[in-house]
């Protein structure tokens, strides 16, 4: 299959670094997963899993502030990302029952807006961790 110009404009390869912290993203979700099941609340598990992260990576952030630069005006209170990972990998966690389509949309944004290339949702709120994890490349 030949690929067209915008097709490979639209490819972002990912570095070996990046590849790297999402796979311990994965780890440490699955252990904190398994570890304590799905019905808690959504602070426990990023607590937790920022944890497990920090005995693997280079920098756990939790709860940062993101500026927005609008109009060409700096807003201090713009945008919040729930874990941030070597300043690269985007975390957002949730524990709830119910899929929101909202939560693609918002990772995505966090993404465009932070110039970051890969980001995870994580839903810890279900049976089977696998079903919660899911990816996002931009």
């Amino acid at each position: 299959m030949l690929l067209n110009e915008n097709d490979i404009k639209k490819q972002i390869v990912l570095t070996k670094e990046e590849e790297l912290i999402g796979k311990r993203i994965v780890d440490a979700a699955y252990k904190v997963h398994s570890s304590l099941g799905p019905g808690l609340l959504e602070k426990i598990y990023e607590i937790c899993f920022c944890h497990e992260l920090s005995k693997k990576c280079n920098s756990v952030q939790r709860q940062i502030d993101i500026p927005i630069v609008y109009d060409g005006i700096s807003f201090s209170e713009g945008l919040r990302l729930d874990v941030l990972v070597d300043n690269l990998v985007i975390c957002e966690l949730k524990a709830v029952d119910l899929d929101n389509p909202v939560w693609e949309a918002q990772i995505l944004s966090h993404l465009k807006l932070t110039g970051k290339h890969l980001g995870y949702l994580i839903n810890f709120n279900v049976p089977l961790i696998k079903h919660g994890i899911r990816r996002y490349i931009k």
